[in-house]
């Protein structure tokens, strides 16, 4: 409990609560992924080319939660590594759609098994039903954060 009685009681704060577990995931993605020599951004990026291909530096920065030079120079990483592709010149615009690679479509696999097995560890205290419960709730902060104004 707060001390002066004005302050958040971390003890009951939903989004301290939130925060507590959104760095205790990062942790544990952290320490799957740094033996496959990825960070959670490299992670994120792989995933985002393989869900969505063709995405540019922008949207994958805004879909792995960081700046576009960020990303930029991630991206610049995992083409020099082999991981992705990218046109020399954009085919329309300024964008350049990235692609996975064969052996970033194959590091990417390690990687998803690896963080797969942390969010499997996250939920095993929980049942079906109050996962779905769970999922539903976060979403709807979600939109309500982004949806309501300021």
């Amino acid at each position: 409990m707060s001390q002066d009685g004005g302050g958040i009681d971390l003890d009951t704060s939903l989004g301290y609560l939130l925060k507590e577990a959104s760095s205790a995931l990062r942790s544990a993605m952290e320490e799957v992924l740094r033996p496959l020599g990825m960070t959670i951004t490299h992670y994120s990026c792989l995933e985002l080319l393989a869900q969505r291909p063709g995405l540019s530096n922008s949207e994958l920065a805004r879909g792995a939660f960081v700046t576009r030079q960020s990303m930029n120079v991630l991206l610049q990483a995992l083409e020099r590594d082999g991981f992705v592709t990218r046109p020399p010149e954009a085919p329309v615009g300024k964008a350049l759609p990235t692609t996975l690679t064969p052996r970033g479509r194959s590091s990417l696999a390690q990687a998803t098994a690896a963080v797969r097995s942390v969010e499997v560890r996250m939920l095993a205290g929980m049942t079906d039903d109050e996962q779905a419960a769970a999922l539903r709730a976060l979403r709807s902060m979600v939109r309500s954060l982004r949806d309501s104004p300021r």
